[in-house]
C-alpha cells in the first residue's frame, strides 16, 4: 500500500510538474517572435481591452496561433497513442499511415472542384480523406500474406502516402491551384484566426474528452484482445470509437496545419518511458507533451531565422525523423 502511495504521489508530483513547463512554454511562445514583446503587453493583451500595435499582434496574431498549437500538437500525440494502443503497433503514427496523406489529397480535391467551399467543409474533407487514406493502408496490409505487422502496415503506409501526395500534387497542377493547397498542407500556423479555432476547438476538445473516457478500455485492449473480450468489453465498439477518435483527431489537425508527422509517434513513445503503460495516465500526459512539443516548434519555426518564417513541417522532420529511426532500429521497444 504504501509503495502504491508513493507511486500515486510521483505520478501527481510529475503531472504538476508537466503542467508548470506547460505554462512557461506557451508563456515563451506568447513572448518570443519577429516583433519585441513584453510581460506588461501579454498582461494587457490578455486582460484589457487597450489597442496598440504590439498588443493587437499578441491579441490577434500570436494567441490565436499558440492556442491552435496547443490543441494541434495534443491531437497528434493522442491520435498516435490510440494508434499505438489500438494496433499494438509502436510505429503507429496518422502521418505515417497514411491519414494525413489522405486528408491532403482530399483536400486537393474539395479545393479545386469547391473553391468556395467554407471552414467547415474543408474540415469534413479532411475527415473523409483520412478515413480514406486509412482504409488503404489497413487493405494494403490484411491483403498481404501474413496480415499485419508493424514494418508491413509502415511501407503500406509509405506507399499509399506517396500515392496520395502525387494525386494531390496533380490536382494542383491540373487545376492550377497548387498556391492554395500549399497555404493548407505546408505545416504551419500562419494566418491562424480566431473564426477558425471556434469551427476546429469543439471538435478537438469532444475527441480528447472521448480519449480520456476510454483510456482504461484502451489500456485493456492494448494488452490483450482476448482478455478484454473476457472481461466484457465490446471490443468492436470500442474499436469503432476510438477509430472514430482518431479521424476527428488527425482530420481537424491537418484542416488547420496540414501535414506533420512524427508527432504522433514520438510523443507517447516518450511518455510511456514517464508513466508506464497504463493509457489512464498515457493519454492526458499525452495531451500536456504534444502541446509542450507543438508550442517548441512553433516558436523555433517563428524565431531561428526571423523575421522569415521557418517552416514547422521541416522543424518537425528534424526532430523526428532521428527519433523514427532510433525507434525502427530498435524495433519499437525502445521506451515502451
Amino acid at each position: 500500500m504504501a509503495v502504491k502511495n508513493k507511486k500515486s504521489y510521483q505520478k501527481m508530483f510529475l503531472f504538476i510538474g508537466v503542467i508548470t513547463l506547460f505554462f512557461v512554454m506557451f508563456l515563451v511562445a506568447i513572448l518570443f517572435g519577429a516583433a519585441d514583446t513584453t510581460m506588461k503587453d501579454v498582461y494587457l493583451a490578455m486582460t484589457t481591452n487597450q489597442s496598440s500595435d504590439t498588443i493587437n499582434i499578441i491579441r490577434d496574431i500570436r494567441l490565436p496561433r499558440e492556442i491552435a498549437a496547443v490543441f494541434v500538437g495534443a491531437a497528434l500525440a493522442t491520435a498516435g497513442a490510440i494508434m499505438q494502443g489500438m494496433t499494438r503497433n509502436p510505429l503507429a503514427d496518422p502521418g505515417l499511415l497514411g491519414l494525413t496523406a489522405g486528408a491532403n489529397a482530399v483536400l486537393a480535391i474539395t479545393i479545386a472542384f469547391f473553391p468556395t467551399v467554407n471552414y467547415f467543409g474543408i474540415m469534413i474533407a479532411c475527415f473523409i480523406g483520412a478515413l480514406i487514406g486509412a482504409v488503404m493502408v489497413f487493405s494494403i496490409g490484411f491483403a498481404t500474406k501474413g496480415g499485419l505487422s508493424p514494418f508491413r502496415i509502415i511501407l503500406a503506409g509509405a506507399a499509399v502516402s506517396a500515392f496520395l501526395y502525387a494525386v494531390e500534387q496533380g490536382i494542383g497542377i491540373y487545376f492550377k491551384v497548387s498556391k492554395d493547397i500549399t497555404m493548407w498542407t505546408a505545416g504551419g500556423l500562419i494566418g491562424t484566426t480566431w473564426k477558425q479555432l471556434s469551427i476546429i476547438l469543439p471538435v478537438l476538445i469532444i475527441g480528447l474528452i472521448i480519449a480520456i473516457i476510454l483510456s482504461k478500455q484502451l489500456t485493456i485492449l492494448s494488452l490483450n484482445e482476448e482478455v478484454a473480450i473476457g472481461l466484457g468489453q465490446k471490443v468492436k465498439w470500442i474499436k469503432a470509437i476510438l477509430f472514430f477518435v482518431i479521424l476527428m483527431l488527425a482530420g481537424t489537425a491537418v484542416a488547420l496545419v496540414g501535414n506533420l508527422a512524427f508527432i504522433g509517434l514520438m510523443i507517447p513513445h516518450i511518455v510511456r518511458a514517464i508513466v508506464g503503460t497504463d493509457y489512464r495516465f498515457i493519454i492526458p500526459m499525452s495531451i500536456i507533451i504534444g502541446a509542450i512539443f507543438m508550442l517548441f516548434a512553433d516558436t523555433i519555426a517563428r524565431t531561428i531565422n526571423a523575421p522569415y518564417e521557418t517552416p514547422m513541417i521541416a522543424v518537425v522532420a528534424i526532430l523526428g525523423l532521428p527519433f523514427f529511426l532510433f525507434i525502427v532500429r530498435k524495433g519499437g521497444v525502445a521506451f515502451s
